[in-house]
């Protein structure tokens, strides 16, 4: 819950920042001349791609958090069986480990969304998060009955 606390309050101003700057660059529009017209119209692109990542990255994690409730529902969701270190951090070799059993389980399986989604939850664990992200995207994908290229 503190997590989509977070990201509710950090989405808020993302939106409240691209108000702003976007009230910026209407007012550089409504000055009239070249230079600031040119000006106005750059800065208002910032908030439009601000805008387009912020939906785009919502609705990759509404679409996650949807497929780990499904997973939990069935039961199939990965079990914390990471060792850690005293201060609380995930022990590496341990997270090798279980990834190289995820990575086995999906390459057995290619096509089932729920070993990519273990999958994912393990790079996550191995803190390599681009891969994770494309192994969710995969997940996502195969779910919802499209294919996507490795």
């Amino acid at each position: 819950m503190r997590a989509k606390l977070s990201y509710a309050i950090t989405a808020a101003v993302l939106v409240v920042y691209f108000v702003l700057v976007g009230s910026r660059g209407v007012m550089l529009i409504q000055s009239g001349t070249v230079l600031t017209v040119t000006f106005g119209v750059a800065v208002l692109i910032l908030p439009v791609l601000g805008l387009w990542f912020l939906w785009k990255n919502t609705q990759f994690v509404r679409r996650a958090n949807a497929l780990a409730a499904q997973l939990d529902a069935e039961g199939g969701l990965p079990v914390d069986e990471l060792k850690r270190t005293p201060g609380g951090r995930i022990d590496r070799d341990s997270a090798d480990e279980v990834f190289a059993r995820r990575k086995a389980e999906t390459e057995e399986a290619p096509d089932d969304w729920r070993s990519w989604f273990r999958l994912a939850v393990a790079y996550h664990d191995a803190r390599d998060t681009p891969r994770a992200r494309k192994a969710m995207q995969r997940a996502i994908a195969l779910h919802d009955g499209r294919t996507i290229e490795a």
